[in-house]
């Protein structure tokens, strides 16, 4: 029986695993892919995280890191939502870009069409949101609904090699064919 809570700290590695398991946080530090660690339940985000916690949180960490939470939800397995993200007040760019290219190569190793957010803080623009494929979706009064689609044509991996995240059925075709 697997542990309700594992760590990854390979994704090509660790790819049957991160296909059966629908919870997760992805930490990156130095804009490098750090681990993947898996929880039994999902990531639920209360104004409390977002407006105490999570400031204090950035605020008082040093480092230069990252965490997404995502969930799988359970009627939608064709989607990843992302729901929310910590960084240190240290933290780069490169650092963030690395959590979001691993959160793709999960997206790639469980075939999901698209990734869900909605991005609360307007720090985050518009314009760089489209720079990093996130389209608007759902609009809304309050919150700013994005999503990354997929379908199939996934962006260049980072972590993972060009075998390692292809769907089974497509690797079987390809051993068949010789």
């Amino acid at each position: 029986m697997r542990s309700p809570f594992e760590t990854i700290l390979d994704l090509a590695a660790g790819a049957d695993v991160i296909r059966a398991r629908s919870y997760g946080v992805i930490e990156t530090v130095d804009g490098r892919f750090r681990c993947l660690r898996f929880r039994p339940f999902p990531k639920i985000v209360t104004l409390a995280d977002v407006a105490c916690f999570g400031r204090w949180q950035h605020a008082h960490s040093r480092g230069n890191r990252c965490r997404l939470y995502y969930n799988q939800p359970r009627g939608h397995r064709n989607f990843i939502a992302l729901k929310y993200a910590v960084s240190t007040r240290d933290c780069t760019l490169a650092t963030i870009r690395a959590a979001l290219a691993a959160l793709d190569d999960v997206a790639r190793l469980k075939g999901t069409d698209a990734l869900l957010a909605d991005a609360m803080s307007w720090r985050i623009s518009d314009r760089l949101l489209k720079r990093w494929g996130w389209h608007p979706h759902c609009p809304s009064r309050w919150h700013r609904h994005c999503i990354k689609r997929f379908y199939g044509d996934y962006p260049p991996s980072r972590f993972l090699s060009a075998i390692s995240y292809q769907p089974t059925a497509f690797r079987q075709l390809l051993t068949a064919d010789g």
